[in-house]
């Protein structure tokens, strides 16, 4: 019998009763979620309302056919693919259905194997396709560019537990590629060689009363608005990994849910009236301090635990300074690649300028002035003199230590010393909009409020200053 490597949400549409139980029988049995229907009509509504990964479509039936509804579905913009099936088969009847859409043909009696097969090898297309836009969409965002001993280390330790099931803790500063790092782990592990997705959940980006069905789905009619089922993301990543970012975020209640996930491997739908079993690999990921988080009662102590198997720390950019010629050369070819330009060069006072900032922002913000950089150079040549133009001034002009406030105490304090004169300097630059501070930071506007929050500045003061 096929082997099931991904829980897929089939929708079977037959008029015959017991071909509707055989086949749903089957495929639950195989671990996929079927829905039936005898009517194309009715049909055609539910693909409006609902997501499948496949349809399974008779092609007799009374009133509209097979090969109709599958015109339908075609018309309305619906991309799930189709497969037709049917007892009466003929040549004219596949060809007909293969220029409609269909994927493939099948002819009644449809063996087990045979069922189980086509899920298997439509549903991995499916999904390889998907990841493939996705990777379209981050072209060149998926290198680790290094080439200093930090990193190198660090990429020895990622690939050693990327090889195993454990659980693991990525930290660091906002910017510094703490997504990056979770994807190679998974890409190198035995989850992302078999094809099984990678599914990311911001806890920060997602408001609290939504962040249940987001994360365990939800049934048809289970809330007002909820209109159709809803596949959540931990449900999404089975037999794959699922990263959760900003994981100091997440609500206590919902930790609690989580914490379920991970000792019984189940989840439960918002309105589900029992639980659905998961296989999934848990990678998590945070700016913030969890140990002072449990210490002030804010996050589980338990959880911490369990999602604190291996921790990674990400450097910041200003603690692996020798890292950035190589990122500002890969970043300079990727948006001239991305744009149709010609890769410009850097002098090296331009490399040294970039080197001796500060980069609050890490990653992020340095990709983000490489392409202003590229904007502002009128030939393929970035001087020193255009990298004023592009580096917010009062972090350039930090460069210059006589324009260093004098900083005394332990390292900890002069870095968010250091941090909370560049933020308010860099309002005040922006003439108090929070926005245009944050892009020129480099950072989510989000994150900028929570770094205020951290370093003690009142943004209602700072506006006024």
């Amino acid at each position: 019998m096929a082997v099931n490597t991904h829980r897929a949400q089939l929708l079977i549409v037959d008029d015959d009763a017991n071909t509707l139980a055989s086949l749903a029988r089957a495929f639950r049995l195989a671990g996929h979620e079927a829905t039936v229907c005898d009517n194309p009509n009715r049909a055609l509504e539910i693909l409006k309302a609902e997501k499948f990964d496949l349809i399974f479509s008779d092609v007799v039936m009374p009133g509209k056919d097979g090969l109709s509804l599958l015109a339908d579905i075609k018309a309305a913009g619906i991309e799930t693919p189709v497969v037709m099936m049917s007892g009466q088969a003929h040549i004219e009847m596949a060809v007909r259905a293969t220029r409609l859409g269909a994927i493939d043909f099948l002819e009644k009696p449809i063996s087990t194997d045979k069922l189980l097969l086509t899920v298997q090898n439509a549903v991995r297309i499916s999904r390889l396709e998907d990841e493939n836009q996705n990777l379209r969409k981050k072209l060149g965002d998926t290198e680790i560019v290094f080439q200093g001993e930090t990193m190198r280390q660090l990429m020895g330790q990622v690939e050693r537990v990327a090889a195993s099931e454990s659980r693991v803790c990525i930290l660091g500063e906002t910017g510094t590629g703490k997504e990056l790092i979770a994807r190679t782990l998974h890409h190198s592990s035995a989850r992302g060689k078999n094809d099984g997705p990678f599914i990311t959940l911001n806890c920060a980006a997602v408001p609290a009363e939504l962040i249940e069905s987001e994360l365990f789905g939800h049934e048809k009619g289970s809330f007002t608005g909820a209109g159709a089922r809803h596949i959540g993301k931990v449900e999404q990543a089975h037999n794959g990994t699922l990263f959760l970012d900003e994981i100091g975020d997440m609500p206590l209640n919902m930790q609690a849910k989580l914490l379920r996930v991970l000792e019984q491997s189940e989840i439960e739908r918002i309105g589900g009236d029992k639980p659905v079993k998961v296989n999934v690999r848990v990678i998590v990921a945070t700016h913030q301090n969890l140990e002072s988080q449990v210490q002030q009662g804010t996050f589980r102590r338990d959880l911490f635990h369990r999602i604190y198997v291996f921790p990674v720390m990400l450097p910041a950019l200003r603690e692996r300074q020798e890292d950035i010629p190589a990122l500002v050369e890969h970043f300079a070819r990727q948006i001239a690649n991305q744009n149709g330009w010609r890769t410009a060069t850097f002098t090296p006072e331009a490399i040294e300028a970039l080197c001796n900032h500060s980069w609050p922002g890490n990653i992020r913000e340095l990709r983000n002035v490489v392409e202003r950089l590229l904007l502002f150079s009128t030939d393929e040549r970035v001087e020193l003199s255009t990298i004023s133009k592009a580096l917010p001034q009062a972090t350039y002009a930090a460069t210059d230590a006589h324009s260093l406030t004098p900083q005394t105490g332990p390292l900890s304090s002069r870095v968010e010393q250091f941090e909370r004169e560049t933020i308010l300097a860099e309002i005040k630059r922006q003439q108090n909009h929070i926005t245009n501070t944050a892009k020129a930071l480099g950072m989510e506007r989000s994150h900028l409020y929570k770094k205020c929050q951290q370093l003690g500045i009142d943004l209602r003061e700072a506006r006024k200053s």
